[in-house]
């Protein structure tokens, strides 16, 4: 496993180790730290006031290691991202090759069906102007 799979592995564990100590504070109500402990024990693991002031800062700390990772995997995902792309992917998108090879595949259609018309007819068939028939011309009198 590379260093990146390494630290995303330690970001999930960071994420669900959050999701459980914001879970386990009590808000207005018991929250799931009363629930948690119902016997009595985070009393007595915590102290009186110890589970709320041990659990806003666990709460401080994981918080920030998650800010700071999540920006250590952004840098580190953008700079494995710019050195596998080449300049001509960037600029030339999955839409712009299928068009590309589509026109290509037209093409060779054309010629092929110009090659038989002029197998078959024993004379050279006009060319067709692409350009004519993707932009016809108008008539009308202001263009001309």
């Amino acid at each position: 496993m590379t260093l990146f799979g390494f630290w995303v592995v330690f970001h999930v564990i960071v994420c669900i180790a959050l999701i459980l100590v914001v879970l386990m504070q009590s808000s207005k109500g018991e929250g799931l730290a009363g629930t948690a402990f119902s016997s009595g024990l985070s009393g007595a693991v915590f102290g009186g006031r110890g589970a709320a002031t041990f659990l806003s800062k666990a709460t401080s700390v994981l918080a920030i290691v998650f800010m700071l990772n999540c920006g250590a995997l952004a840098f580190m995902s953008s700079r494995t991202r710019t050195a596998a792309v080449s300049p001509q992917d960037v600029t030339e998108s999955v839409v712009t090759r299928e068009a590309q090879k589509e026109y290509e595949q037209q093409m060779q259609r054309q010629q092929q069906q110009q090659q038989m018309a002029t197998d078959s007819a024993g004379q050279t068939a006009e060319p067709v102007d692409l350009d004519e028939l993707m932009n016809p011309p108008s008539d009308s009198p202001a263009e001309q």
